[in-house]
């Protein structure tokens, strides 16, 4: 039986109507684009550097691959695995945000990584890719943006090859309830202030802090993965549980 579209959907806390929210997400990224490497550095204290390390080390990327960077932003990811699969291999670097886009590419050509790197805006719920195409997809921070993420999984799912592999690494639930007590003081006090500095937009902060929040904890998610078809999902939690790290095979 197919889902039946919902006609409304979260913005953070906010409920608007679900064909509104990309465009809405759109506005919040097109603003904070020139400046999201610096602040995610500042809003993580760097460990964002550390969590999208034990992404690559749990892809399982080897020379020759296809690997898809979904929602790839400014291609942290992307330049890793452009290394990985080599002059062989093709890394295509997606985002639905051009502004998002154009940052990552331009920062990975200044860098000399030209040669087997692609740029897509694409829609993860519907991904312009043939059937069994990816070895592996990698969506790193942007499962949360998705409007129909149902949609987006079974879509990833498609362009997978047999033996494939899907890395989400998200923002989710802490484990410890002191610990979620202090995430919740700094998400909604200290990072809008740091926003407002930084990129003189405090509200898409605001709406990054709830989005967390909104966003499906780790069985819930996990469960997501195994209804789109799935085998073998697995997660693992890191710095108690505040980003997690869900891998599932296709096969």
């Amino acid at each position: 039986m197919s889902e039946k579209p919902q006609k409304t959907t979260d913005f953070g806390f906010r409920t608007v109507a679900r064909d509104e929210k990309q465009a809405m997400v759109a506005d919040v990224f097109h603003s904070v684009a020139a400046k999201y490497d610096v602040m995610n550095d500042l809003i993580s204290f760097g460990l964002h550097r550390i969590w999208k390390r034990f992404t690559i080390d749990y892809s399982g990327v080897r020379s020759g691959q296809r690997v898809l960077d979904l929602a790839g932003g400014t291609g942290d990811l992307a330049a890793k695995f452009s290394g990985m699969v080599g002059e062989p291999g093709l890394v295509v670097l997606a985002d639905i945000n051009d502004s998002m886009l154009k940052v990552g590419r331009d920062k990975l050509r200044d860098r000399g990584i030209v040669s087997n790197v692609s740029y897509v805006q694409a829609n993860a719920e519907a991904l312009p890719f043939p059937d069994n195409y990816f070895d592996c997809i990698t969506i790193a921070f942007g499962m949360r943006n998705v409007t129909e993420k149902g949609k987006a999984l079974r879509s990833m799912f498609r362009v997978l090859k047999p033996g494939g592999r899907l890395l989400v690494l998200e923002f989710s639930k802490p484990r410890l309830a002191p610990l979620n007590k202090a995430y919740d003081a700094y998400s909604f006090h200290v990072l809008p202030k740091i926003g407002a500095l930084v990129v003189k937009d405090p509200d898409s902060y605001h709406y990054l802090a709830e989005s967390i929040r909104m966003h499906p904890d780790q069985e819930t998610l996990k469960g997501m993965m195994v209804n789109a078809g799935f085998d073998n999902v697995t997660y693992f939690n890191l710095t108690g549980g505040i980003v997690a790290l869900h891998r599932g095979f296709k096969f």
